[in-house]
């Protein structure tokens, strides 16, 4: 049975689909997964997956170019050559699947799957209703492929899983260290540089090493959190390799954003600076130990917005240097190996 998969979103949205692709691979003989340019990278180091299509969803992207008529046609006849038998659209809770789902008719797919609260015509043979608006990204992507008969094996328990790189390209570094992620793909979920510079300074006063990581778009904004008390690794890393260092990290201090979902894919304690754009309980790190910081019950929680519209980040900002020091703490003590 040959499988198309479509998740067209950032890194983060496409590795919380991981546990799903993995039930559909199970049966597959073949599992192409769709993702757009934000969740390419990660689309390539998931298990299970055989082929990638890299193609921008105008009605997902942050900032999307203008669809044309070449480019639709061109998408249409990549999924027709694959001679798909089912595909299965994987869509947060504010986004339609219907626009995909188009799509995949045009290209001759027999049978689409999705979840969708909207009428959805001709376009779906599997409209999946009634998934809590609570629950996780990865129990929502995990409940459309059950309803559509698919399983994890046994033993495979859900998490995030994901391919590293082999070498830490922090080697020869030794011992251990704290990995602060600084940015985030979106302004408004995460903390604000100038507590995220008094992290580091305050982290390297009491003796640890620390690592800042971020894209090559966030190379200013990792330079002034980083100073020169942390090892600064902004765009100086593949996909697989920032997966690599924050495997071998003590632990991870991040926003909302990509990273976290790194670290739960690598089994990374986390202290999760989560400002409540979205509710906590769909994006949490997922089966990994972390903690939550950020006022959770504010009265603006769910505004989805992308720069904070009050103006001070109330939510996150609440949240002090030494609320971050005693959560990497309480993680460590969790943690800690038995002698």
């Amino acid at each position: 049975m040959k499988i198309v998969a479509v998740r067209q979103d950032s890194n983060g949205d496409v590795l919380l689909a991981g546990p799903a692709l993995r039930a559909l691979a199970a049966q597959a003989t073949e599992l192409t997964l769709v993702c757009g340019p934000a969740g390419r990278a990660a689309a390539e180091t998931l298990p299970g997956v055989d082929r990638v299509i890299c193609a921008e969803a105008s009605w997902i992207a942050a900032n999307p170019a203008v669809p044309r008529r070449g480019d639709v046609d061109d998408y249409v006849d990549r999924i027709a050559a694959l001679h798909a038998d089912r595909a299965f659209v994987f869509t947060s809770f504010h986004q339609s699947p219907l626009p995909a789902a188009l799509l995949l008719r045009m290209a001759g797919v027999p049978w689409v799957g999705a979840i969708s609260e909207d009428y959805p015509g001709a376009l779906l043979d599997l409209r999946h209703r009634g998934v809590p608006d609570d629950v996780h990204e990865v129990e929502r992507a995990l409940a459309l492929v059950r309803a559509g008969g698919f399983e994890l094996v046994p033993g495979d328990d859900g998490r995030l899983a994901m391919r590293v790189a082999q070498r830490n390209p922090l080697e020869p570094l030794v011992g251990p260290y704290v990995v602060v992620h600084p940015g985030a793909t979106v302004p408004a979920r995460a903390w604000s540089p100038e507590k995220n510079r008094a992290l580091v300074r305050t982290l390297a006063a009491r003796g640890e090493r620390v690592v800042v990581t971020g894209g090559a778009d966030e190379r200013d904004l990792c330079a002034s959190v980083a100073g020169r008390e942390a090892l600064d690794l902004s765009g100086a890393t593949s996909f697989e390799e920032l997966a690599r260092v924050v495997a071998d990290a003590r632990a991870i201090v991040v926003g909302n954003t990509g990273a976290a979902h790194v670290a739960a894919a690598v089994g990374t304690p986390t202290v999760s600076l989560f400002p409540p754009t979205i509710p906590a309980s769909r994006f949490r790190p997922w089966m990994v130990e972390h903690v939550l910081l950020g006022d959770q019950d504010i009265a603006c929680r769910g505004c989805r917005a992308r720069v904070c519209p009050r103006g001070d980040h109330a939510c996150v900002e609440c949240v002090g240097v030494d609320d971050v020091l005693c959560a990497l703490d309480a993680l460590r003590a969790r943690t800690a190996v038995p002698a």
